[in-house]
């Protein structure tokens, strides 16, 4: 038994930095002198935690996160039942810490953590707002917060298409809903007729699905002063990472939305961060909790995006990990890119149960040691796990049975008061508090439609003349949406547009905007 501890020890004693995950455990005896590891330079392969309820993976995500803190690397984690915000605190000694510790050979002292508090739009919780404006957000991600066909996705698609060559900045709810309103009226269906037209129920459609999504408080998240995703990437000055901690506890009844507003997080740092190549260690680890709602309901698009964005951040330095019940709650092409697994116990209560059980086995390198993997899956203790990562040559070390050390920080929740001071304390929470509603698409269609003040035709101006001219002629060529764009009185109304007169918004594979905006 001592010589496969020692065997199996050897394939996770890394030269380079580690976290420090457990002790191996065979036949039940745990082996602290076999010390289960990952290689930090490897954090960027993303990885998977999983299992059932009351398994122990948050236990697990803090701590990693701890270690990634003391590492100097970022942590972004989503809290979902509230229980991550004691990662700010000091754990509180208890026979089980100490059990645990004298099991894992930790050398346990309580510490707490620098830690950012953050929620979505001012709701459900004391953190800092966190908003995006409908224009970086995108069509792709809107569709999957709203429920959209493959079809409606399309048409919306079109009406951000429109909007960002037009120099309409769609900011909030209520400009969106006025671009569609106006592009359905009679007014504006000439706008669309190259592009192919958007159909009465369709638009029908999404601004009984915006209504919907306003109506159960969506529209905060929406608008401005817009997130600054760079922000998440913070250092103490003693060289520390930051843990931003994204309240999500008031938002349970509504997954797709909190769900999907986290992969906008993730796809804006996608295309604002360079390319790096393999890194000493990542820049930013990204926990992304309750994954199966990402992937509930998704259109083809959205998951090619997902995968494309998941297979490219690596090389970006940015880390991620899905925390999910099981592997089956994962698409493959996602799965196949996840290099680090930690598989807490999975239970076979029902047929779905036993399938699931048997997937994840599927999904892990054969062993020698543990023969029936799928039965010490169901038998794994709290604070247990079934462990494969990516040593440092990029190979597959084999499967290990771990008993998890205990994590430094408070394991529940922080003291109410005292996170409302260390909110209050932040820098950040002074830049985004106060929500701004500035000019856009919404004031600028009513600018439009509004009578104009009288004006005797001969004191307009020369340029004025020449641009109805412009503007006259490329609508006899027969573009109607070339002849609104090219006349004066629309060209006017793009250059006061806050998005930058006359230039269309390039965006990205997850549709979101890529243009900058740093403060």
């Amino acid at each position: 038994m001592n010589d496969i501890a020692d065997k199996l020890g050897k394939a996770y004693a890394f030269d380079g930095p580690a976290l420090e995950l457990g002790a191996l455990v065979l036949d039940n005896e745990a082996h602290p002198e076999a010390r289960i590891r990952m290689p930090l330079s490897m954090l960027n392969r993303h990885g998977l935690v999983s299992g059932a309820t009351g398994t122990g993976k948050t236990k697990t995500l803090q701590l990693i996160a701890e270690q990634l803190s003391e590492a100097g690397v970022p942590v972004f984690l989503a809290d979902i039942k509230g229980d991550v915000s004691g990662m700010a605190a000091p754990g509180v000694p208890s026979d089980r810490i100490t059990t645990r510790a004298k099991d894992t050979a930790t050398d346990w002292a309580p510490k707490g953590f620098p830690a950012e508090f953050y929620n979505l739009g001012g709701q459900g919780g004391t953190g800092t707002p966190v908003r995006a404006t409908m224009t970086s957000f995108g069509p792709l991600l809107l569709s999957k917060v709203l429920g959209l066909n493959e079809t409606q996705e399309s048409s919306l698609g079109l009406v951000f298409h429109f909007a960002d060559k037009a120099g309409l900045p769609l900011l909030d709810l209520k400009d969106l809903r006025a671009v569609i309103s106006h592009l359905t009226s009679d007014e504006g269906k000439a706008d669309l007729t190259e592009l192919g037209g958007l159909s009465s129920a369709t638009a029908g459609v999404i601004l009984r699905e915006l209504i919907g999504l306003e109506d159960n408080g969506g529209d905060v998240f929406f608008g401005e002063p817009e997130f600054d995703t760079h922000d998440l990437m913070r250092l103490t000055p003693d060289g520390k990472g930051v843990l931003s901690i994204m309240e999500l506890q008031g938002l349970q009844a509504s997954p797709q939305l909190f769900s999907t507003f986290l992969m906008w997080l993730l796809a804006d740092l996608f295309h604002d961060l360079p390319e790096m190549g393999d890194v000493d260690k990542p820049k930013l680890v990204f926990f992304f909790d309750e994954a199966h709602l990402l992937f509930d309901g998704a259109s083809k698009a959205f998951l090619d995006a997902i995968a494309q964005t998941v297979r490219l951040i690596r090389s970006k330095g940015v880390g991620v990990f899905f925390v999910t019940q099981t592997p089956k709650d994962v698409p493959a092409d996602v799965l196949a890119q996840l290099g680090n697994r930690v598989q807490h116990a999975l239970r076979a209560f029902t047929p779905d149960d036993a399938k699931a059980l048997k997937a994840t086995v599927g999904t892990f390198p054969k062993s020698e040691v543990y023969k029936d993997l799928g039965e010490l899956l169901q038998n794994l203790g709290i604070g247990e796990a079934v462990v494969t990562i990516l040593s440092e040559n990029g190979a597959p070390t084999p499967v290990a049975w771990t008993r998890m050390r205990p994590p430094a920080s408070l394991m529940a929740q922080l003291d109410p008061a005292q996170q409302t001071a260390l909110v209050n304390a932040s820098p950040l929470h002074a830049t985004y508090a106060t929500a701004v509603d500035r000019e856009s698409a919404y004031e600028k269609l009513l600018a439009k439609v509004a009578p104009p003040a009288e004006q005797a035709p001969a004191a307009a101006p020369a340029e004025k003349r020449e641009d109805d001219h412009k503007g006259e002629a490329a609508a006899a060529a027969g573009g109607v949406l070339a002849g609104v764009l090219g006349s004066s009185v629309f060209k006017s109304f793009a250059r006061s547009a806050a998005s930058a007169a006359g230039r269309e918004i390039t965006r990205s594979i997850f549709g979101t905007s890529t243009k900058k905006r740093r403060r």
